[in-house]
């Protein structure tokens, strides 16, 4: 199957996905659902799981982050986002959820299930299933901090992090690899991930790091520690 073909069985997914906000979830704008795809510019299987999530990304219910691994960079084409935290990510998930390995394009929603989203109807429903319930800490952006209120933390308490993006699509041509001669839309794309702090259960403010391109968006998100489910995020 080529990659247009491909998009466009992606694109068959909107009708569904776009009916998402009316099935009874617990996201709303102050809760919004965190939609992870890890994927690579080497991996011709990414592009329609990249055009599912960027076909939602725009929601104020949704939180949309592309991480570009870095372990298809020595298969002919070295990824222009790629970082190799954003594998260890992937790596802390699967150790977490008990699978064997890792692969792209994968989809982890809420920190709580995983998928690819390939098929149609496939996103959807690892967001119907991933929703997680309301009980979670509130957390936003206060001047140059997060803040995240008290609530029931975890045993282990929860990692406090801050995400730096892409908000808008960025066009790259690819030359080599499994998507020579493409050039292929990337959304919402991940530069930066710093953990800003531990959550135990009390409210807590957490001082941002500085340094930051303003051209990037932010997110800030609650998490039970060692890749577990994600309790709260917000985004400005």
């Amino acid at each position: 199957m080529t990659i247009s073909q491909k998009l466009g069985v992606g694109f068959a997914t909107l009708m569904i996905l776009a009916a998402l906000p009316n099935m009874g979830f617990a996201a709303d704008a102050a809760h919004p659902t965190v939609v992870e795809l890890f994927q690579s510019q080497g991996c011709s299987s990414c592009p329609p799981a990249e055009a599912n999530v960027a076909a939602v990304s725009d929601r104020a219910d949704v939180l949309a982050l592309a991480f570009e691994v870095d372990y298809w960079d020595r298969l002919g084409w070295k990824d222009t986002f790629s970082k190799a935290a954003w594998t260890a990510r992937q790596y802390a998930y699967a150790h977490a959820m008990g699978r064997d390995g890792v692969y792209t394009p994968q989809i982890v929603v809420n920190g709580r299930v995983e998928g690819d989203g390939l098929e149609p109807g496939g996103l959807a429903d690892l967001m119907r299933r991933g929703d997680r319930s309301a009980g979670g800490p509130t957390v936003g952006f206060a001047g140059g901090a997060v803040a995240v209120g008290a609530g029931s933390a975890p045993g282990g308490g929860a990692d406090v992090w801050l995400t730096r993006y892409i908000p808008r699509t960025v066009e790259v041509s690819i030359p080599r690899g499994e998507n020579a001669g493409h050039t292929l839309p990337y959304k919402d794309v991940v530069r930066e991930m710093v953990l800003i702090g531990h959550w135990h259960g009390d409210a807590a403010t957490f001082p941002l790091p500085g340094g930051s391109d303003p051209s990037l968006a932010e997110a800030a998100i609650v998490q039970a520690a060692g890749a577990g489910p994600i309790l709260a995020a917000a985004k400005r």
